[in-house]
């Protein structure tokens, strides 16, 4: 018993005859040799970077990518590190590969301690090649720990400090009731800005302006310090730091009384 052939649904048969179909059957045929073509044609040999990679800017929170152009046949071995550390593959890490041409890294969820210098190694059995750029994190100024309301005697150091950070590293001010410190009790801040000033001739000098000046802050990498030298009831009132950089602002207050 022979089996009788079913027939295709509407629309899915095909004409061999028509000029049409000849048509894109050649076209495809054509477009097939010229890939194998140019895939029989790349030399092998080590790879090379062809547009190096770029330093980039990553925003908190955000996520950045590394990427350059590359030629190796045949298809390289990549491997990507931060300060010399293999990164690996993972959530935090994506190695990506976008079209052949292109090798890149995304780095999720920025945060500070990405900061630092990226490198690729592109090899293949013939040889290998480097390329490196930096990811410079952008942090909001934020003022991580206000300083402490207190009680002190007259006559004794009041000291308020403050954990701060971001980056670019943020401009500080202290604030009384409202208003700046004078200009001329900040000459400590300037002090420690200045960094033409050897560490030797900073210490000199702070010790020069502390006995000059009653009231004065610094400001380190991490934290400001107000000081308050030889307390004063006039000097009872509510203190600000105030942090800023160009990705944002913040500010901490304290209470301090003078008994």
């Amino acid at each position: 018993m022979s089996k009788v052939k079913a027939a295709p649904p509407p629309g899915c048969s095909l004409n061999i005859s028509d000029p049409q179909v000849q048509e894109a059957a050649i076209r495809i045929q054509a477009s097939y040799r010229g890939h194998r073509s140019r895939k029989e044609l790349r030399e092998k040999g080590p790879p090379k970077i062809l547009q190096d990679l770029k330093d980039v800017a990553l925003v908190e929170g955000s996520a950045a990518k590394l990427e350059c152009r590359v030629s190796a046949f045949p298809d390289p071995f990549i491997v990507w590190y931060k300060d010399g550390k293999e990164l690996k593959d993972g959530p935090k890490y994506r190695y990506v590969f976008e079209d052949p041409d292109f090798v890149a890294l995304v780095v999720r969820d920025g945060v500070l301690a990405d900061l630092g210098k990226y490198s690729v190694t592109i090899k293949n059995p013939f040889g290998e090649t480097r390329g490196s750029a930096c990811i410079l994190v952008e942090v909001p100024a934020k003022v991580s720990k206000g300083p402490d309301n207190l009680k002190a005697k007259r006559g004794t150091t009041v000291v308020l400090k403050a954990e701060i950070s971001g980056e670019p590293p943020p401009d500080v001010a202290w604030l009384k009731d409202g208003d700046d410190i004078k200009e001329d009790d900040r000459w400590n801040a300037v002090l420690f800005n200045n960094s033409e000033k050897s560490i030797y001739n900073k210490i000199v000098m702070m010790m020069v302006l502390q006995m000059s000046f009653r009231v004065f802050f610094d400001i380190g990498d991490t934290n400001t310090i107000l000081t308050i030298k030889n307390a004063k009831l006039s000097d009872a009132g509510k203190y600000e730091v105030f942090v800023e950089n160009n990705l944002g602002t913040d500010q901490s207050f304290a209470r301090v009384d003078i008994l």
